[in-house]
C-alpha cells in the first residue's frame, strides 16, 4: 500500500484549508497513494474558534472533502471538528474532535477519547471527548483511527490491534517545548511496539519554519511526521517544515512480525 502523510500548517480558514487539503492529495495521487492522512485541526487550527467552525458529517466541509477524494481516488483522513452538544465554562458550545474517513470505503470517522489537558492547555474545556475504538478498511487493510494525545496511551493501540487494525493512524496538532519532539518520535515508536503494527503518525508542521508561532498554549505543531514499522523502525520521516511524505508499506510484515514478538499473544494485564 502506498501511504502519504501531508504535513502541512492550518489556518483558521476552513476553505482555505480544503485547499491545502486537494493540492496535497492532487500531488500524492499523482504518485499512486492509495491513502493520504492530514493531522489534527486540519479544518481549522488550534488557538481558533471551534464553535463556530465545527460541522456536521453532512455539512459542506466534509462535503468537499468526499468530492476531492473521489476526483483524485485516494481515502482521505483528516482532522476536523463537529457540534458536541454541550456547553463549556465559556458558555460556548463544545466541539467533537474528530478524524473523518472518506474514500471509495464510504465515510467513517473517530471521536478523539483522550483529551488534552496538559501541559497548561485544557482541551475538555472545549471540547467533548468520544469512547468508541474506530477501525476503516483501506484496500482491503484494516486502520485504525486515533488522535494526538491519543498516542500516549498504549491500551488504545492494543485494543485496536486486538480488533484487527494492522496499521494505525495517529493525526496530531503537537505541542512545542522542551523534549516534545522527542517525546512524539519516542511514542509512536512505542505504540509500534505496544501493538505490533504500522503506525502512520501525521502531525501539523512547525509554524516556525514559516516565520510565525500561535501566541498562547495552544498546541500547534513540531513536525516531524513519520511511518514506523511494527518492530519500531522508523521507514520514512519528515523535519519539521511542510513537506509530503510519501512510502510504500507492506501489511503483511504484521503478521511475521507478531510471530516474532507476541507481545499481544504474551501479554497479562
Amino acid at each position: 500500500m502506498r501511504v502519504a502523510l501531508a504535513q502541512l500548517t492550518s489556518t483558521a480558514d476552513p476553505q482555505a484549508n480544503l485547499d491545502l487539503v486537494e493540492d496535497s492529495t492532487r500531488r500524492a495521487a499523482e504518485r499512486g497513494a492509495e491513502l493520504v492522512i492530514f493531522p489534527e485541526a486540519m479544518m481549522c487550527a488550534f488557538g481558533n474558534r471551534l464553535d463556530t467552525v465545527a460541522e456536521p458529517l453532512d455539512g459542506s466541509w466534509v462535503g468537499r472533502l468526499t468530492t476531492i477524494a473521489q476526483t483524485y481516488g485516494p481515502t482521505i483522513v483528516a482532522g476536523m471538528f463537529t457540534p458536541g452538544g454541550q456547553t463549556g465554562p465559556d458558555g460556548r458550545q463544545k466541539v467533537i474532535n474528530t478524524l473523518v474517513a472518506t474514500g471509495p470505503g464510504g465515510l467513517a470517522s473517530y471521536q478523539k477519547i483522550h483529551l488534552f489537558d496538559a501541559f497548561g492547555f485544557a482541551e475538555s474545556d472545549t471540547v467533548v471527548a468520544g469512547t468508541e475504538p474506530v477501525i476503516i478498511e483501506v484496500a482491503g487493510t484494516s486502520i485504525g483511527l486515533t488522535l494526538c494525545y491519543d498516542v500516549r496511551f498504549p491500551g488504545l493501540y492494543q485494543t485496536l490491534a486486538e480488533r484487527g487494525a494492522e496499521v494505525i493512524i495517529v493525526s496530531a496538532s503537537w505541542g512545542a517545548g522542551p523534549g516534545k519532539v522527542e517525546q512524539w518520535q519516542l511514542l509512536t515508536q512505542a505504540r509500534a511496539l505496544d501493538s505490533t503494527c504500522f503506525i502512520l503518525a501525521a502531525g501539523q508542521a512547525d509554524p516556525a519554519t514559516q516565520g510565525h508561532r500561535q501566541a498562547g498554549s495552544a498546541p500547534t505543531g513540531v513536525g516531524y511526521s513519520a511511518v514506523i514499522d511494527p518492530s519500531g523502525g522508523a521507514i520514512a520521516g519528515a523535519g519539521a517544515e511542510p513537506e509530503l511524505l510519501i512510502t510504500d508499506i507492506d501489511p503483511g510484515q504484521v503478521s511475521e512480525v507478531r510471530k516474532i514478538i507476541p507481545v499481544l499473544a504474551n501479554r497479562r494485564f
